[in-house]
C-alpha cells in the first residue's frame, strides 16, 4: 500500500486540434525541435482536413473523463478527476495550474499509453514535470499510475472488441479469419531501449488466446514517420495486407492493440488507408473498436487508483506480472529527438 495521501487523479493524453485553423499550431508543437520537413507536415496536416480539422481525441478523452467520475463517484475513492494534454489544449501546465488554484497537493496521473517506450512512457514523465516547473513551487506533486498493457481491465474489453468484429464477417469465412494487431511503429533505436515489442507481443497473445475459436496473428506497425534512412519497427500494416492476399487469405481482422481509443491515427491510417489498401488488394477488411470508454477498462482505471490509495490487489494477466509503480532509472532512454505518436 501507498502511504502517500492522494486528492486528485489527472487523465493524461497527447491531445489534438479542434478546428482547421488548429491544425498547423499543433503540428508544430507535436514537432518541434525535429526538423520535419514541411511538406511532411502538410501531408499530416490533410489527413486533419478530411474529418474537418478536428482530431477525435479530445471529445474521446472528455468521455473518458466523464466516465471516470461517474466511476469514482459511484465506487469511491471520491477524487476530483482533471484532464491535460502535452500537445494542445488544455495543456498539462494549464491544468496543473487549475489543479493548484483547487487546492490539490497530490495527484495520481493516468496516462491513456499502455505500452512502454520514451514517446509513450518515459517522455509524458518529462512533460509533467516541465509543466509543473512552469507553475511554480506551489504546483502539485503528480505520481504516474503503471503501465497496463496486460491487466485484465485492458486485455479482456480487447477481446470483447475482437470478438464483435469477427462477428462482422460472413459466417462462412470467419474461421479463417486472420488477426492483424497494430501499434504505432517507432524508430527500432527506440524500441531497443524499452519493453515496447515485447510487452505488444505479449498483450496479443494474451487477447488471441482468449477468443472462442484460435486465429492466426501477427503483430505488424502503423503511422511511421521520420525519413527512410531510420529504421522503424515492421512491418507495416499495409505491407502485411499484401503479404496475407498473396498466401490466399481472404478475410482479415485489423486490432489497433496499441491504442485506448478510435483517435486520428485509427481512423486514418486504418480506416482510410488500410481499408483501401484492402479493397484494392481483395481481401475483405474489419476494423475492431479500441477500449474506449467500457465498462471494464474505465473500472480499470479505478483500480489502478485503489492500488495507491487503498492497497488494491494488482492484477495482471500473464507470466510477466504487473508493472512496477515506478520506472527504473534507466528504462526508456531518450533515442535522441525522434517523432512521437500522433493523435
Amino acid at each position: 500500500m501507498n502511504d502517500r495521501a492522494y486528492d486528485a487523479v489527472l487523465l493524461v493524453s497527447f491531445g489534438g486540434p479542434e478546428g482547421p485553423g488548429e491544425v498547423m499550431p499543433f503540428l508544430d508543437n507535436v514537432t518541434r525541435g525535429r526538423a520535419v520537413p514541411r511538406e511532411r507536415l502538410l501531408e499530416v496536416a490533410a489527413h486533419y482536413e478530411h474529418f474537418g480539422g478536428v482530431s477525435p481525441i479530445n471529445a474521446q478523452n472528455r468521455a473518458l473523463l466523464a466516465a471516470l467520475r461517474a466511476e469514482l463517484r459511484a465506487r469511491g475513492p471520491a477524487l476530483p478527476c482533471y484532464w491535460g494534454n502535452r500537445n494542445w489544449r488544455p495543456f498539462l501546465a494549464e491544468t496543473l495550474a487549475e489543479m493548484t488554484r483547487d487546492g490539490v497537493r497530490r495527484a495520481l496521473a493516468f496516462v491513456t499509453s499502455a505500452f512502454a517506450s520514451y514517446s509513450s512512457c518515459r517522455q509524458y514523465l518529462e512533460d509533467i514535470a516541465r509543466a509543473r516547473a512552469a507553475v511554480g513551487a506551489d504546483a502539485p506533486a503528480v505520481d504516474k499510475l503503471r503501465l497496463f498493457w496486460n491487466h485484465p481491465g485492458f486485455i479482456e474489453p480487447t477481446v470483447e472488441r475482437v470478438e464483435a468484429a469477427l462477428a462482422a464477417l460472413p459466417e462462412a469465412s470467419r474461421a479463417g479469419a486472420h488477426l492483424a494487431f497494430t501499434a504505432h511503429s517507432v524508430p527500432r533505436a527506440m524500441a531497443t531501449g524499452s519493453a515496447y515489442e515485447a510487452q505488444l507481443a505479449a498483450a496479443c497473445r494474451l487477447v488471441a488466446e482468449r477468443l472462442a475459436a484460435r486465429h492466426p496473428w501477427r503483430l505488424v506497425y502503423q503511422s511511421r514517420s521520420g525519413p527512410p534512412s531510420v529504421p522503424w519497427l515492421e512491418p507495416d500494416i499495409g505491407a502485411h495486407l499484401a503479404a496475407l492476399r498473396a498466401a490466399g487469405v481472404t478475410d482479415v481482422v485489423v486490432i489497433p492493440i496499441g491504442f485506448v481509443s478510435d483517435h486520428l491515427e485509427v481512423k486514418w491510417d486504418l480506416d482510410v488507408e488500410a481499408a483501401a489498401r484492402a479493397r484494392g488488394l481483395g481481401l475483405r477488411f474489419v476494423r475492431a473498436d479500441t477500449v474506449g470508454t467500457h465498462p471494464r477498462f474505465v473500472a480499470m482505471i479505478r483500480e489502478l487508483v485503489l492500488e495507491r490509495t487503498g492497497g488494491a490487489p494488482r492484477r495482471a494477466l500473464g507470466p510477466e506480472g504487473p508493472a512496477p509503480d515506478d520506472c527504473p532509472a534507466d528504462c526508456c532512454p531518450p533515442p535522441g529527438r525522434s517523432p512521437t505518436s500522433g493523435a
